[in-house]
């Protein structure tokens, strides 16, 4: 597809590819039963609109151009009649607009009839999807009229002036257009979803659909909304799939029952649009195909499944119209049809792996203390040791290890006082940290030891002709290495573990000292991001209250540091990690979308772009990812050798799990695309 041009904020200009966004939408025009022509105006002005917005995929409600509630009058050749005029003028009127769009219709086929939905695109009828499973079930009477698809393939008709028409259920449309091939969109009707097997699985699994379409008629009743929003968003979940449900509303017969018009969009488990009840509007969101395809691809069980009796046929499309599939030439990109995430209208999260609800936050919270203290214990309990030794720095990753290593002493009933934690204050030690540690060992109930690594580190620099007026990495790291050194015999000595304090992010960033900190015999914080660290600490801060909770917060507050290096004059820190590697919370959004879904650089700078607008600018933002990469590439061989810890999230970099990647791996192609997307100065 063609590169989009955009124009910075300071006047630039640059190219970029498409991200994988692709804007659908669920429209609920208001109708009048019956009244084809004045539904089929109302339809032509919503499907108008969303083409407007750029909408690529406008799903309409369930017989959207007669009324659900037609009753008896669905057996009319009249309206019969009515309903196949009214999509060959709407497929004239809408012959130049770049949208797929369906249309709920009753299709007369033989001696039967048939409630179908009319797939169309640039004034082709694509198909007409029938109809799997009809209710007849409480205040559905929907066998009275209609016939249900059959499972054997129907013979091709003639309908609304084109001919041959496919019919039946199943069928997958899949776009033949540049950079648009990742378009494939199944179609289903209400009662379809709602089944044991819907038709919607072997779509997916079998045809290939990213996007499913679902033309509905839902009546309201008490509760029956967040069920449906439940069942929306678990098939999305459940097929990696978006997922567009468009509902009936104003205008339909209200003699027993009441439509209120809700119209929802998921990805993947997630509501990413919805509109209220009993209104008559549009629920339009830029799904994430490339997300999509990247879960498929990484589920290694997303396979054909023993049931499925796979898609029922494929129908191949273009957005240019019908003599672009039927000619040899490949058709050309359809512009902003495929968007960028600068482009599009998604919000991403600045902080991926924290809930943004508080609700969910705390919840979660506990969650991951409940899982870390579990693994811990599991391990303690199977050793049989009752002693764990820390190094206590006054900073948060090993604040949260030690409010780990706790609770996990607490359930299995061993004393607080089996845990040993450690400061080893070195030459870049404050006041600040070493109290903060000091206080709150002492207020956990913990053994808590000082050993100065001065004497022992000066040593060291003499044995090996070091000058220690050269503050360079060796002088930082034989200070980590020392203190190691000191937990591992400590931990012999007491005959027990010693806990490692490192987090997630600095795994991917390899800020850690290799056989230093690096080390321990249980991480408990390995697959804890930084973003994350802070909220835990936080979260513990309020379950304990009082002297522990002042301490919490006021390491919360304190800036992340190896101190390292000597403080400043007035004995403040002087060694501020995200003045080094960056801002934690720009690292963990590049570790996430890189992890999770394998993302594109190019793609995860356009996204932290648009998230960060107005905290980071793009050059800011650019500078970061380069080191990102360039560090995750580089520091591999530490990851590669990484002590025991639980996984808590759905992003880990164990090398015996979740990440394998071999340590010489070269980087090259990465920062080349980078290194073309500098931003324009």
């Amino acid at each position: 597809m063609d590169q989009q041009t955009f124009t910075r904020p300071d006047g630039g200009a640059a190219q970029m590819a498409e991200d994988g966004f692709f804007r659908i939408a669920a429209a609920t025009p208001k109708i009048r039963v019956a009244d084809v022509e004045a539904n089929a105006t109302a339809a032509l002005a919503c499907i108008q609109e969303a083409a407007r917005q750029g909408v690529g995929a406008l799903v309409l409600p369930e017989l959207n151009l007669t009324g659900y509630t037609c009753a008896d009058l669905f057996l009319d050749r009249t309206l019969l009649r009515a309903c196949e005029h009214a999509v060959e003028r709407l497929l004239d009127e809408t012959r130049e607009l770049p949208i797929l769009f369906t249309l709920g219709v009753p299709v007369a086929y033989e001696e039967s009839l048939f409630n179908c939905v009319a797939v169309c695109c640039a004034g082709r009828l694509l198909g007409l999807t029938v109809k799997r499973n009809l209710p007849t079930y409480s205040e559905f009477y929907e066998r009275r009229w209609f016939a249900p698809a059959p499972i054997n393939p129907m013979r091709p008709i003639r309908y609304a002036g084109q001919e041959p028409v496919s019919i039946g259920w199943g069928t997958v449309y899949r776009c033949v257009d540049a950079g648009l091939e990742d378009v494939a969109i199944g179609v289903e009707v209400c009662e379809d979803l709602w089944v044991p097997a819907p038709p919607s699985i072997d779509m997916a699994v079998s045809g290939g659909a990213t996007i499913i379409l679902n033309a509905s008629a839902s009546d309201e009743v008490i509760g029956k909304a967040e069920y449906r929003r439940d069942l929306v968003c678990g098939q999305s979940a459940r097929l990696y799939c978006a997922y567009a449900y468009a509902d009936a509303g104003e205008g339909e017969s209200t003699t027993d029952l009441v439509f209120a018009g809700e119209n929802l969009i998921a990805e993947n488990g997630g509501l990413v649009a919805r509109t209220d009840l009993f209104t008559c509007d549009m629920a339009v969101a830029d799904v994430d195909l490339d997300r999509l395809l990247a879960e498929r691809r990484r589920c290694t069980t997303w396979e054909k499944p023993a049931f499925a009796h796979g898609a029922r046929g494929v129908v191949d499309f273009s957005y240019l119209g019908a003599a672009c599939v039927a000619g040899e030439d490949r058709p050309a990109a359809v512009p902003q049809l495929m968007r960028s995430a600068l482009a599009c209208d998604r919000v991403f999260a600045r902080t991926p792996f924290v809930p943004a609800d508080r609700g969910d936050l705390a919840e979660r919270c506990e969650t991951i203390f409940g899982l870390q203290a579990a693994g811990l214990k599991t391990r303690l309990a199977h050793t049989g040791t009752e002693h764990a030794v820390i190094g206590l720095s006054g900073g948060l990753d090993s604040t949260l290890a030690l409010l780990v290593t706790v609770r996990a002493f607490d359930a299995l009933g061993l004393a607080r006082t089996g845990i040993t934690a450690v400061s080893m204050p070195g030459f870049g030690t404050t006041g600040r940290t070493k109290g903060n540690a000091e206080t709150l060992a002492r207020a956990l109930g913990v053994d808590f030891r000082e050993i100065s690594i001065h004497a022992a580190v000066e040593r060291h620099f003499s044995d090996i002709g070091h000058d220690p007026a050269v503050t360079d990495v060796t002088y930082e790291n034989s200070q980590a290495r020392e203190r190691t050194q000191i937990l591992m015999d400590l931990a012999n000595e007491l005959g027990g573990f010693v806990i490692g304090t490192g987090d997630l992010s600095e795994l991917a960033l390899g800020w850690a000292t290799y056989n230093g900190d690096h080390m321990s015999m249980y991480a408990v914080n390995a697959s804890v991001p930084k973003t994350l660290v802070r909220h835990l600490v936080r979260y513990a801060a309020g379950l304990y209250g009082g002297k522990i909770e002042e301490t919490l917060l006021d390491i919360l507050d304190t800036p992340v540091s190896p101190e390292l290096l000597p403080p400043t004059g007035d004995g403040q820190i002087a060694q501020r990690t995200e003045d080094l590697v960056g801002p934690y919370e720009l690292h963990d959004f590049f570790l996430y979308h890189l992890l999770r879904f394998g993302f594109t650089p190019g793609k995860i700078y356009r996204m932290a772009c648009r998230s960060f607008a107005g905290e980071y600018d793009e050059r800011t933002v650019w500078s970061w990812l380069r080191v990102f990469y360039r560090r995750f590439f580089a520091q591999q061989f530490k990851r590669s050798c990484l002590p025991d810890g639980p996984k808590v999230g759905s992003v880990t970099l164990s090398p015996r799990g979740d990440w394998r990647m071999p340590s010489d791996a070269s980087a090259r192609l990465w920062l080349t695309e980078i290194d073309e997307l500098e931003p324009v100065s």
